[in-house]
Protein backbone atom coordinates (compact mmCIF):
# COMPACT_ATOMS: atom_id res chain seq x y z
CA UNK A 1 0.00 0.00 0.00
CA UNK A 2 1.41 3.26 -1.10
CA UNK A 3 1.32 6.16 1.27
CA UNK A 4 1.10 10.19 0.31
CA UNK A 5 2.63 12.43 2.41
CA UNK A 6 0.46 15.80 1.52
CA UNK A 7 2.54 19.03 3.26
CA UNK A 8 0.76 22.19 3.04
CA UNK A 9 2.46 25.34 4.52
CA UNK A 10 -0.09 27.74 6.37
CA UNK A 11 0.60 31.52 7.11
CA UNK A 12 -1.99 34.16 7.21
CA UNK A 13 -4.69 31.69 5.58
CA UNK A 14 -7.33 31.10 8.19
CA UNK A 15 -10.07 31.54 5.60
CA UNK A 16 -8.40 29.21 3.47
CA UNK A 17 -8.30 25.95 5.78
CA UNK A 18 -11.40 24.89 5.70
CA UNK A 19 -12.54 24.81 1.96
CA UNK A 20 -8.65 23.52 1.68
CA UNK A 21 -9.83 20.31 3.21
CA UNK A 22 -13.38 20.07 1.85
CA UNK A 23 -11.56 20.22 -1.46
CA UNK A 24 -9.05 17.46 -0.25
CA UNK A 25 -11.51 15.37 1.17
CA UNK A 26 -14.00 15.30 -1.90
CA UNK A 27 -11.60 15.07 -4.69
CA UNK A 28 -8.47 13.32 -3.54
CA UNK A 29 -8.37 11.38 -0.03
CA UNK A 30 -10.95 8.82 -1.81
CA UNK A 31 -8.75 8.14 -4.68
CA UNK A 32 -5.66 7.27 -2.47
CA UNK A 33 -4.85 4.18 -0.62
CA UNK A 34 -3.07 5.84 2.53
CA UNK A 35 -1.96 9.47 3.27
CA UNK A 36 -1.30 12.03 6.13
CA UNK A 37 -1.96 15.66 5.48
CA UNK A 38 0.88 17.45 7.21
CA UNK A 39 0.17 21.12 8.37
CA UNK A 40 2.73 23.41 8.74
CA UNK A 41 2.15 26.62 11.29
CA UNK A 42 4.66 28.73 9.85
CA UNK A 43 4.56 31.45 12.75
CA UNK A 44 1.11 32.70 11.09
CA UNK A 45 -0.59 35.48 13.64
CA UNK A 46 -4.39 35.03 12.77
CA UNK A 47 -6.27 32.26 13.94
CA UNK A 48 -4.69 29.72 11.78
CA UNK A 49 -3.27 27.69 14.38
CA UNK A 50 -7.24 27.43 16.33
CA UNK A 51 -8.73 25.77 13.14
CA UNK A 52 -5.55 23.56 12.24
CA UNK A 53 -6.24 22.17 15.88
CA UNK A 54 -10.06 21.51 15.41
CA UNK A 55 -9.28 19.89 11.82
CA UNK A 56 -6.55 17.75 13.60
CA UNK A 57 -8.86 16.59 16.50
CA UNK A 58 -11.30 14.97 13.65
CA UNK A 59 -9.04 13.30 11.64
CA UNK A 60 -5.96 11.85 12.93
CA UNK A 61 -4.80 11.72 10.00
CA UNK A 62 -3.57 15.46 9.92
CA UNK A 63 -0.31 15.98 11.41
CA UNK A 64 0.26 19.21 12.43
CA UNK A 65 3.49 21.52 13.34
CA UNK A 66 4.07 24.48 15.02
CA UNK A 67 7.13 26.57 14.25
CA UNK A 68 8.00 28.90 16.79
CA UNK A 69 7.98 31.88 14.11
CA UNK A 70 7.47 32.91 11.05
CA UNK A 71 10.47 31.34 8.43
CA UNK A 72 9.34 31.32 5.04
CA UNK A 73 7.26 28.87 2.97
CA UNK A 74 10.38 26.74 1.59
CA UNK A 75 11.91 26.52 5.21
CA UNK A 76 8.31 25.28 6.35
CA UNK A 77 7.52 22.73 3.38
CA UNK A 78 11.50 21.18 4.33
CA UNK A 79 9.95 20.88 8.09
CA UNK A 80 7.27 18.84 7.23
CA UNK A 81 9.43 16.44 4.75
CA UNK A 82 11.35 16.22 7.85
CA UNK A 83 8.16 14.82 9.75
CA UNK A 84 6.69 12.94 6.94
CA UNK A 85 6.33 9.58 6.76
CA UNK A 86 5.13 8.52 3.21
CA UNK A 87 6.65 6.36 0.38
CA UNK A 88 6.22 9.42 -1.52
CA UNK A 89 5.82 13.46 -0.79
CA UNK A 90 4.13 16.14 -2.52
CA UNK A 91 3.72 20.22 -1.47
CA UNK A 92 0.33 21.62 -1.53
CA UNK A 93 -0.57 25.61 -1.56
CA UNK A 94 -3.67 26.36 1.13
CA UNK A 95 -4.88 28.92 -1.68
CA UNK A 96 -6.84 26.43 -4.08
CA UNK A 97 -5.01 27.94 -6.93
CA UNK A 98 -3.83 23.98 -7.81
CA UNK A 99 -6.65 21.61 -9.17
CA UNK A 100 -6.86 18.49 -6.75
CA UNK A 101 -6.73 16.46 -9.92
CA UNK A 102 -2.97 17.79 -10.41
CA UNK A 103 -2.08 15.96 -6.91
CA UNK A 104 -3.64 12.83 -8.42
CA UNK A 105 -1.99 13.11 -11.91
CA UNK A 106 1.26 13.29 -10.13
CA UNK A 107 0.76 10.49 -7.85
CA UNK A 108 0.12 8.05 -10.94
CA UNK A 109 2.72 9.20 -12.46
CA UNK A 110 5.09 8.17 -9.41
CA UNK A 111 3.43 4.73 -9.23
CA UNK A 112 4.18 4.19 -12.61
CA UNK A 113 7.67 4.90 -12.00
CA UNK A 114 8.77 8.28 -11.67
CA UNK A 115 11.12 9.14 -9.31
CA UNK A 116 10.20 12.96 -9.45
CA UNK A 117 7.35 14.77 -10.87
CA UNK A 118 7.06 18.30 -11.43
CA UNK A 119 4.07 20.05 -12.20
CA UNK A 120 4.71 23.08 -15.01
CA UNK A 121 2.17 26.30 -15.43
CA UNK A 122 0.88 26.19 -18.75
CA UNK A 123 -0.47 29.60 -17.80
CA UNK A 124 -1.22 31.50 -14.63
CA UNK A 125 -4.59 33.41 -13.96
CA UNK A 126 -1.85 36.34 -11.47
CA UNK A 127 -1.33 40.14 -11.93
CA UNK A 128 0.40 40.94 -14.74
CA UNK A 129 3.51 42.60 -12.91
CA UNK A 130 3.34 38.82 -11.09
CA UNK A 131 3.22 37.06 -14.78
CA UNK A 132 6.34 39.32 -15.39
CA UNK A 133 8.48 38.70 -12.79
CA UNK A 134 8.11 35.04 -13.18
CA UNK A 135 8.81 34.99 -16.31
CA UNK A 136 11.96 37.19 -16.17
CA UNK A 137 12.71 35.03 -13.04
CA UNK A 138 12.70 31.63 -14.95
CA UNK A 139 14.13 32.87 -18.08
CA UNK A 140 17.58 33.71 -16.07
CA UNK A 141 17.19 30.43 -14.37
CA UNK A 142 17.21 28.36 -17.39
CA UNK A 143 19.55 30.22 -19.07
CA UNK A 144 22.30 30.90 -16.28
CA UNK A 145 21.61 28.48 -13.05
CA UNK A 146 19.72 24.92 -14.36
CA UNK A 147 18.76 24.55 -17.97
CA UNK A 148 15.94 22.06 -16.93
CA UNK A 149 14.13 24.39 -15.36
CA UNK A 150 10.50 24.55 -17.63
CA UNK A 151 9.27 27.36 -19.32
CA UNK A 152 6.53 28.41 -17.27
CA UNK A 153 8.31 27.22 -13.85
CA UNK A 154 6.80 25.01 -11.11
CA UNK A 155 6.24 25.33 -7.68
CA UNK A 156 4.39 21.99 -6.84
CA UNK A 157 5.99 18.51 -6.98
CA UNK A 158 5.85 15.09 -5.98
CA UNK A 159 8.91 13.21 -4.73
CA UNK A 160 10.18 10.03 -4.29
CA UNK A 161 11.05 9.05 -0.50
CA UNK A 162 14.40 8.48 -1.49
CA UNK A 163 15.20 12.07 -2.54
CA UNK A 164 13.75 13.24 0.55
CA UNK A 165 15.66 11.55 2.11
CA UNK A 166 18.60 12.99 0.12
CA UNK A 167 17.59 16.38 0.87
CA UNK A 168 17.23 16.05 4.38
CA UNK A 169 20.58 14.85 4.38
CA UNK A 170 21.83 18.13 2.46
CA UNK A 171 19.62 20.37 4.56
CA UNK A 172 20.75 22.95 2.11
CA UNK A 173 20.34 26.90 3.51
CA UNK A 174 18.96 29.29 1.50
CA UNK A 175 18.29 26.85 -1.27
CA UNK A 176 15.12 26.81 -2.98
CA UNK A 177 14.09 23.32 -2.98
CA UNK A 178 12.96 23.81 -6.56
CA UNK A 179 16.35 24.02 -7.57
CA UNK A 180 17.41 21.25 -5.58
CA UNK A 181 14.97 18.98 -7.32
CA UNK A 182 16.05 19.51 -10.61
CA UNK A 183 20.05 19.91 -9.47
CA UNK A 184 19.76 16.15 -8.15
CA UNK A 185 18.65 14.96 -11.51
CA UNK A 186 16.49 11.81 -11.67
CA UNK A 187 15.02 12.81 -14.79
CA UNK A 188 11.78 14.58 -13.43
CA UNK A 189 8.71 14.05 -15.64
CA UNK A 190 6.44 17.14 -16.14
CA UNK A 191 2.40 16.97 -15.81
CA UNK A 192 1.40 20.42 -16.91
CA UNK A 193 -1.76 22.71 -15.65
CA UNK A 194 -3.30 25.85 -15.74
CA UNK A 195 -2.89 28.44 -12.29
CA UNK A 196 -6.27 29.53 -11.11
CA UNK A 197 -7.06 32.34 -10.04
CA UNK A 198 -7.31 33.45 -5.93
CA UNK A 199 -10.45 33.86 -4.75
CA UNK A 200 -9.73 33.20 -1.14
CA UNK A 201 -7.33 36.11 1.04
CA UNK A 202 -4.81 37.89 0.12
CA UNK A 203 -1.14 35.94 -0.85
CA UNK A 204 1.65 37.14 1.29
CA UNK A 205 4.41 36.64 -1.56
CA UNK A 206 6.06 40.49 -0.74
CA UNK A 207 8.47 41.77 -3.16
CA UNK A 208 10.88 41.24 -0.64
CA UNK A 209 10.10 37.53 -0.59
CA UNK A 210 10.55 36.97 -4.26
CA UNK A 211 13.81 39.21 -4.20
CA UNK A 212 15.57 36.62 -1.64
CA UNK A 213 14.28 33.79 -3.70
CA UNK A 214 15.94 35.67 -6.44
CA UNK A 215 19.60 36.16 -5.01
CA UNK A 216 18.84 32.34 -3.42
CA UNK A 217 18.70 30.96 -6.95
CA UNK A 218 21.67 32.75 -8.36
CA UNK A 219 23.95 32.40 -5.39
CA UNK A 220 22.87 28.94 -4.39
CA UNK A 221 23.26 27.03 -7.80
CA UNK A 222 25.55 29.35 -9.82
CA UNK A 223 28.66 30.53 -10.24
CA UNK A 224 27.75 33.36 -12.83
CA UNK A 225 27.81 36.26 -10.05
CA UNK A 226 31.19 35.84 -9.32
CA UNK A 227 32.62 35.11 -13.10
CA UNK A 228 30.30 38.78 -13.43
CA UNK A 229 32.57 40.36 -10.63
CA UNK A 230 36.12 39.09 -11.98
CA UNK A 231 34.23 40.03 -15.31
CA UNK A 232 33.72 43.28 -14.33
CA UNK A 233 37.12 43.92 -12.81
CA UNK A 234 39.40 43.01 -15.64
CA UNK A 235 38.05 45.05 -18.59
CA UNK A 236 38.27 48.04 -15.98
CA UNK A 237 41.96 46.71 -15.29
CA UNK A 238 42.36 47.00 -18.87
CA UNK A 239 40.18 50.36 -19.65
CA UNK A 240 42.61 51.67 -16.91
CA UNK A 241 46.17 50.31 -18.98
CA UNK A 242 44.77 51.89 -21.90
CA UNK A 243 43.85 55.04 -19.90
CA UNK A 244 46.81 55.05 -18.37
CA UNK A 245 48.88 55.00 -21.25
CA UNK A 246 46.80 57.94 -22.90
CA UNK A 247 47.74 60.44 -19.90
CA UNK A 248 51.83 59.47 -20.29
CA UNK A 249 51.42 60.42 -24.22
CA UNK A 250 49.23 63.23 -23.51
CA UNK A 251 51.88 64.36 -20.94
CA UNK A 252 54.76 64.31 -22.79
CA UNK A 253 53.20 65.75 -25.67
CA UNK A 254 52.25 68.60 -23.10
CA UNK A 255 48.59 68.16 -24.60
CA UNK A 256 46.99 67.56 -21.05
CA UNK A 257 43.61 70.30 -21.15
CA UNK A 258 43.18 71.70 -17.66
CA UNK A 259 39.25 71.02 -17.92
CA UNK A 260 38.26 67.15 -17.11
CA UNK A 261 37.06 68.07 -13.73
CA UNK A 262 33.21 66.25 -15.05
CA UNK A 263 34.86 63.46 -16.70
CA UNK A 264 36.85 62.59 -13.45
CA UNK A 265 34.33 63.09 -11.43
CA UNK A 266 31.73 60.54 -13.48
CA UNK A 267 34.33 57.76 -13.33
CA UNK A 268 35.88 58.41 -9.83
CA UNK A 269 31.76 58.02 -8.85
CA UNK A 270 30.59 55.14 -11.33
CA UNK A 271 33.93 52.91 -9.98
CA UNK A 272 32.96 53.18 -6.40
CA UNK A 273 28.76 52.34 -7.46
CA UNK A 274 30.68 49.27 -9.26
CA UNK A 275 33.04 48.53 -6.38
CA UNK A 276 29.64 48.23 -3.47
CA UNK A 277 27.75 46.59 -5.79
CA UNK A 278 30.37 43.82 -6.23
CA UNK A 279 30.89 43.96 -2.64
CA UNK A 280 27.79 43.36 -1.35
CA UNK A 281 27.39 40.50 -4.38
CA UNK A 282 30.39 38.69 -2.64
CA UNK A 283 28.79 39.73 0.65
CA UNK A 284 25.62 37.49 -0.05
CA UNK A 285 28.04 34.46 -0.48
CA UNK A 286 29.95 35.23 2.46
CA UNK A 287 26.61 35.35 4.07
CA UNK A 288 25.45 32.24 3.02
CA UNK A 289 28.82 30.47 3.81
CA UNK A 290 28.44 31.86 7.30
CA UNK A 291 25.09 30.61 8.08
CA UNK A 292 25.79 27.14 6.48
CA UNK A 293 29.28 27.24 9.13
CA UNK A 294 26.63 27.61 12.31
CA UNK A 295 25.05 25.06 11.59
CA UNK A 296 21.80 26.44 13.69
CA UNK A 297 18.67 24.39 12.64
CA UNK A 298 16.52 25.78 9.57
CA UNK A 299 13.73 26.08 11.87
CA UNK A 300 12.25 25.52 15.47
CA UNK A 301 9.75 23.71 15.79
CA UNK A 302 6.95 24.50 18.66
CA UNK A 303 4.02 21.91 19.15
CA UNK A 304 3.48 18.88 17.51
CA UNK A 305 -0.27 17.49 16.95
CA UNK A 306 -0.61 13.97 16.39
CA UNK A 307 2.78 13.15 15.69
CA UNK A 308 3.62 9.42 16.83
CA UNK A 309 7.53 10.04 16.82
CA UNK A 310 9.30 13.61 17.25
CA UNK A 311 12.09 14.23 15.28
Amino acid sequence: MSKLSIIVAIYKSERNIRPFYEDFCRNIKPYIEDYELIMVNDGSPDNSWKIMKELAAKDKKIKLIKLSRNYGAIEAVFTGMKYSSGDCVTDKACDLQEPASLTLEMFQEWKGGAKSVIAVRESRNDPKVTKAFAAVYYWLVRKLVIKDMPQGGFDTYLIDRKIVDQIITMNDRNSPLTLQILWMGFNPQKVYYERRKREIGKSSWTVSKKLKLFLDSFVGFSYIPIRFMSGIGMIFFLISIIWGINLIVSKLKGTIPIQGYTTTLVMLLFSAGLIMFTLGLLGEYVWRTLDAARRRPITIVDELVNMEDEK
